[in-house]
């Protein structure tokens, strides 16, 4: 487990736009069971969280027509049970982090694995979420 001193500015970047923290399995269970989108961010401490992941989701929820219902993040290595229990709603794709994934009524229906974040930039990430938000949100 990282240690908080670490974590917390990096949750917080989120946190403070907005985002719900998931920090236990029946957080996720509560909020995935609710009706509507919801984003999930698996956030964590790579450098491709911080260099574009995290800019990425933030670019594209401040800049969206068309939005999540619910907006969430999970801490991969510190909230681990939590992750433990979103990465059970993200199967068949395998333990990644970070992770984008975007639920509608329960279901996974857009997922952005680690390996399609390392290399891009915060501005393509966004505009890759835009288009899912355009199809799957209100």
């Amino acid at each position: 487990m990282y240690p908080a001193e670490i974590v917390i500015p990096m949750k917080e970047e989120l946190t403070e736009n907005g985002f719900k923290e998931l920090l236990n399995p029946a957080d996720v269970d509560r909020t995935l069971a609710e009706k509507g989108t919801t984003l999930v961010m698996i956030n964590s401490v790579c450098g491709c969280s911080a260099g574009t992941a995290r800019p990425g989701v933030l670019m594209a929820v401040m800049n969206a027509t068309k939005k999540p219902d619910q907006i969430t993040t999970s801490f991969a290595g510190f909230d681990i049970d939590a992750v433990k229990k979103v990465r059970e709603y993200m199967l068949p794709y395998p333990p990644t982090s970070p992770a984008i994934a975007l639920f509608k009524d329960g279901q996974l229906v857009h997922m952005i694995e680690r390996h399609n974040i390392e290399g891009r930039s915060a501005q393509m990430i966004a505009e890759n979420l835009l288009s899912a938000f355009e199809v799957h949100c209100n």
